[in-house]
């Protein structure tokens, strides 16, 4: 596509398949602990060290999607690999809990067995190994074993190392990456379900804190602000933003790159931002008349602001055009961040929940009018003319 050196040949839609579904199944429970492991400890310290061990986590769960999607994995032989897989991540999330404690090594060791069986399955393709296949195999995979042999300081800077290494490994390679055929309409489709699972964690944070307490009207107000929260999140990527990602590579001179900022970055950012927020519900459902601390605050605000400002980011990307109500939103809810701290978590909760419906109520209407401007736009057109773009994701 355009001047990249990317296959200009169209390719066959192609969709999930079963067995990435039931890969996906794995990534839940890996999610929640991850989330554990942030509720335990979330001072900037506990968050630094969440992070460092939910990006070999994600990218784990990245390396399958982009082999599944430039290869045909409908067959014995690559379900049996996606499963393998599917175990070893199991295995990282079972090692979570103690990463920093005495399952290091264990967290290391199944990254870099799924690093290990990722390029077996692609081992077909000439000069994988040189490529973000290999690092993950050469270089992330030995330090993230290594770093579960160190105390917790050094650990976490050999973490990070290794996650900065993966994370540099499409940039890395960028020109040897832009040979992929990727499948626009399955990136998507996949990346959007690892949101979802994402999401699926804040219910979790909701509901468990519920469950466990007395609900009177406090913590019944208090769920329903939160699943508000939730299902506002959910609102901005899946009413506004799917679409629209999903036509930006479509239409992409360079889809390579549009996969690797969009996709792969872009989502990390949201799929943490989530997981900060669940935990945020997990501080504030359970005992919504007191007040939050800063750690709370930080976790439930810090993590809607960076979700929306994310898409700032994406519609930069994907259209050169500025995400303006998101940024906007994202600046208000950082802004009052501050005086939450003081103010009861139910409070908190409603507060940010009025936000989120004001912003998505806004954006409704801005995409109703911006349709029914196209429309009147096409209407006018004599028959035949070009009449420009639709109108995609709205603001996002």
């Amino acid at each position: 596509m355009g001047d990249t050196g990317e296959a200009v040949r169209e390719l066959p839609e192609k969709r999930v398949t079963w067995a990435e579904l039931y890969f996906d199944l794995i990534f839940v429970f890996a999610i929640t602990q991850v989330s554990g492991l942030l509720h335990h400890r979330h001072d900037p310290v506990g968050i630094a060290q969440a992070l460092v061990v939910f990006v070999p986590v994600y990218w784990c769960w990245v390396g399958t999607t982009v082999q599944a999607n430039i290869r045909d994995v409908d067959t014995a032989r690559d379900r049996l690999g996606i499963l393998a897989v599917g175990f070893t991540g199991l295995v990282m999330a079972l090692a979570v809990p103690g990463a920093y404690g005495s399952r290091g090594v264990l967290l290391g060791a199944g990254y870099w067995a799924a690093r290990v069986v990722l390029l077996l399955l692609l081992v077909r393709i000439p000069g994988v190994w040189r490529g973000p296949y290999g690092v993950g195999v050469l270089v992330s995979g030995p330090l993230l074993v290594a770093g579960g042999l160190l105390p917790e300081g050094p650990r976490v800077l050999l973490w990070a190392l290794a996650a900065l290494c993966d994370l540099a490994g499409p940039v890395v390679f960028r020109n040897k990456l832009a040979k992929v055929a990727y499948h626009p309409s399955h990136m998507p489709e996949r990346f959007a379900l690892f949101l979802l699972v994402a999401l699926g964690e804040s219910i979790v944070g909701i509901g468990a804190s519920a469950a466990a307490v007395r609900l009177d009207a406090a913590e019944l107000v208090a769920v329903s602000a939160a699943f508000t929260i939730s299902a506002g999140l959910w609102w901005q990527y899946f009413v506004f933003a799917a679409d629209a990602m999903r036509h930006a590579v479509t239409v992409a001179d360079s889809r390579r790159d549009m996969v690797r900022r969009v996709f792969q970055y872009g989502h990390l950012a949201l799929a943490a931002s989530v997981i900060a927020v669940a935990v945020g519900f997990g501080e504030t459902v359970a005992d919504p008349r007191r007040s939050l601390g800063a750690a709370s605050v930080g976790l439930l605000y810090g993590g809607c602001g960076l979700y929306l400002l994310t898409f700032g980011y994406t519609r930069w990307m994907m259209f050169r055009s500025v995400a303006t109500t998101r940024v906007v939103a994202a600046a208000v809810v950082l802004a009052l961040a501050p005086a939450m701290v003081r103010w009861p978590a139910l409070a908190a909760l409603v507060t940010l929940a009025v936000v989120l419906v004001v912003l998505n109520a806004f954006e409704h209407v801005w995409v109703a009018r911006a349709a029914a401007a196209a429309a009147e736009e096409v209407a006018r057109e004599p028959a035949g003319e070009a009449v420009g773009a639709p109108v995609v994701g709205g603001p996002v």
